[in-house]
């Protein structure tokens, strides 16, 4: 079987946590103030995504990020090539189209 040349992204949940727990202590917010901002049952949980044990769901995510005023990737840690540093181009014409891809492969073999 012959080996993909992308790895499946996944996300490294200790990172994540540490990386969560580094934000929070930047803006000064405790686990506590997330469990209310959140209206979470119990602060356990944020303990729990802090320490690598879980994550939270794709909701309090989302909140997180509106929050402290950063993308969700900026959040999650894992093995996927950050896609924040690409910029999104839409183009049109299908001519302009074909030459910018031309012009990015151009550019990525320039860059090896």
């Amino acid at each position: 079987m012959e080996k993909s040349k992308y790895a499946f992204p996944t996300i490294n949940l200790k990172e994540t946590g540490i990386n969560l727990r580094r934000i929070m202590d930047k803006r000064g917010i405790t686990p506590k103030d997330i469990k209310e901002y959140l209206n979470l049952t119990s602060v356990q949980s944020v303990y729990n995504w802090c320490s690598g044990i879980n994550m939270p769901t794709i909701d309090n995510l989302y909140a997180l990020s509106q929050w402290f005023e950063i993308p969700i990737d900026s959040i999650i840690c894992g093995n996927r090539k950050s896609i924040l540093s690409q910029k999104i181009v839409i183009i049109e014409n299908p001519r302009d189209r074909r030459l910018y891809s031309y012009y990015k492969k151009l550019n990525e073999l320039i860059a090896a």
